[in-house]
């Protein structure tokens, strides 16, 4: 294993599916380190989301290489963690998945960055990462669920999941991450789940209609049966697709948008994401922005 130094970061080496990618390291912009492992995606269309956005230096690391990131160390290179990775899950062909706890240098490394104020964002599956790690919920605000289970408390059954919606997303309130964008059309997958706690600020909401039957059940998914509502109920679900909140010192943005290239190309997506990434940014380091 080889590992990263500080002079790696500084020349800001990029490693992505394929051929190393070196770019030359520009102090003007944010620099962000996105985090994937752990659930399937186009690579190359949701990549070039980020090099779309001339605000930011990006570096890309995979799991379990990303959990070596997660530390106060590597937080003072990074103004903002973008998180669309799923660890935690051992999905098996046919069977209920195999969950696994994190180890302790992640747990320890989580709570030191939000001690840092370092920024995240966090995406689409995302809120599925680390299922019997109730700090990860904390950290997200609200928790999709592969196999019924507690959750905050409170026996929940498998979460529902929906492809390819075409929806309406309007922003709620305004907010720095909503700057600029109006009522929009938008399709990409959907998650049937109770949605946020009481500790976020909600800030984006879908017309679609969140209820038991527009949705497949994602253990019925796991186990072979695609698109089945087989012996699975679910309470009516929350229409919230976007939220802010301060874990720790650490301002933390969630979008459930981005499955796939459908949600890559929206302008909106991209507008929101570059949003996101700057509010989350601006108090790196010091006093986090107020959610």
């Amino acid at each position: 294993m080889s590992t990263l130094t500080d002079r790696d970061f500084k020349h800001h080496q990029v490693e992505r599916a394929g051929p190393v990618k070196r770019t030359q390291f520009l102090p003007d912009r944010r620099n962000v380190l996105l985090v994937t492992g752990g659930h399937p995606f186009a690579h190359e269309p949701f990549f070039k989301v980020f090099d779309s956005n001339p605000e930011i230096n990006w570096s890309h690391v995979d799991h379990p290489a990303a959990q070596l990131m997660f530390s106060a160390r590597a937080a003072r290179h990074f103004d903002c963690f973008v998180l669309y990775d799923m660890p935690g899950i051992e999905f098996r062909p046919g069977e209920a998945p195999i969950y696994h706890a994190p180890p302790r240098a992640v747990k320890e490394g989580l709570k030191a960055l939000g001690n840092s104020g370092v920024g995240f964002v966090v995406l689409h599956h995302a809120a599925a990462g680390w299922p019997i790690w109730p700090e990860w919920r904390e950290f997200v605000g609200a928790q999709f669920l592969y196999s019924p289970r507690k959750s905050f408390g409170k026996a929940m059954p498998d979460s529902g999941y929906l492809l390819e919606v075409a929806h309406r997303v309007s922003p709620i309130i305004e907010h720095p991450v909503t700057k600029g964008i109006k009522p929009f059309s938008l399709t990409d997958e959907l998650y049937l789940w109770p949605g946020p706690t009481q500790t976020v600020t909600p800030i984006l909401a879908s017309d679609f209609e969140f209820v038991y039957g527009n949705f497949y059940s994602a253990a019925r998914a796991l186990e072979g049966q695609l698109f089945s509502r087989q012996d699975w109920t679910h309470p009516p679900g929350s229409n919230i697709v976007g939220w802010v909140k301060t874990y720790r010192r650490s301002p933390v943005v969630y979008l459930q948008f981005g499955d796939g290239p459908s949600a890559y190309v929206n302008e909106n997506y991209r507008r929101l994401l570059a949003n996101a990434i700057n509010f989350v940014s601006q108090g790196v380091h010091g006093v986090p922005p107020q959610a």
